[in-house]
């Protein structure tokens, strides 16, 4: 879907030097191919790791009562080159309130992602490849990565992928990667200027299409979805990385 802009900035959604694009205008959109050859992926390859998306448990934390989404969650280290996971790493996600009014300010516990889903090829690809495009932008390392699986599910009605609204994550770069989408409306992906009035839209519809984001430059949403069918549900794979340590309250 072409990009619907909120104002009219000078950017570009096509992902031609997707890095050089990233450091530019602090994000990029990649077609699925490009995410695909980033990972080292075939389509049968994506299709599979898709599958680990079947067994999220409900999110337990959601503070407006839905029982819509669905998660894990995992804190990995990388090693020095960027390109293995050195290290696992117990502990909670946690965001200060001024980055997420609705759920920051508490640690928040969720399922583990599966020792499986870590192990698969493809997903070790984004995490590292997706990481390194973001590296080269931000000119330095970022070992620190956080995995979230999502679904956002609509048997129940209205899902909302961002309920906490627009907003920055408090790391340093973020992917979010459409893993599939199914019988469902809406999900309109928003970007915005941190620091600024410019904006753009546009809906991910294609599987493997992924938006990269300088968190310090930009904020991000995604619109409620709506139901088209009795099994509407829309998965991601969001990722975070960051340079000094994990996102921790203050000791």
């Amino acid at each position: 879907m072409s990009a619907n802009p909120l104002t009219t900035p000078a950017w570009r959604l096509d992902d031609h030097q997707p890095s050089q694009l990233l450091a530019d205008q602090g994000f990029v959109r990649l077609a699925p191919a490009t995410t695909l050859a980033d990972a080292g992926s075939s389509a049968a390859d994506f299709g599979a790791l898709a599958t680990f998306w079947d067994d999220l448990p409900p999110d337990e934390h959601l503070r407006d009562g839905g029982r819509y989404r669905f998660r894990r969650h995992a804190s990995l280290v990388l090693s020095p080159d960027g390109q293995a996971i050195a290290e696992r790493v117990q502990r909670p996600h946690w965001q200060p309130t001024d980055y997420n009014a609705l759920h920051g300010g508490y640690e928040r516990w969720f399922a583990p992602v599966t020792d499986a889903a870590l192990a698969h090829p493809t997903l070790v690809g984004l995490i590292t490849q997706l990481g390194a495009r973001c590296a080269q932008a931000a000119g330095r390392s970022l070992p620190f990565v956080e995995v979230h699986q999502f679904r956002i599910d609509t048997a129940g009605g209205i899902g909302r992928p961002t309920p906490e609204g627009a907003h920055r994550d408090g790391v340093d770069f973020v992917a979010v990667v459409l893993v599939d989408r199914v019988q469902v409306r809406g999900g309109e992906t928003r970007v915005f200027q941190a620091e600024g009035p410019a904006g753009l839209r546009f809906t991910m519809t294609e599987p493997g299409t992924a938006l990269l984001l300088d968190d310090a430059r930009m904020i991000h949403e995604t619109t409620p979805l709506q139901p088209e069918g009795p099994r509407g549900h829309r998965d991601t794979l969001v990722l975070t990385w960051r340079h000094d340590g994990f996102l921790d309250p203050a000791k």
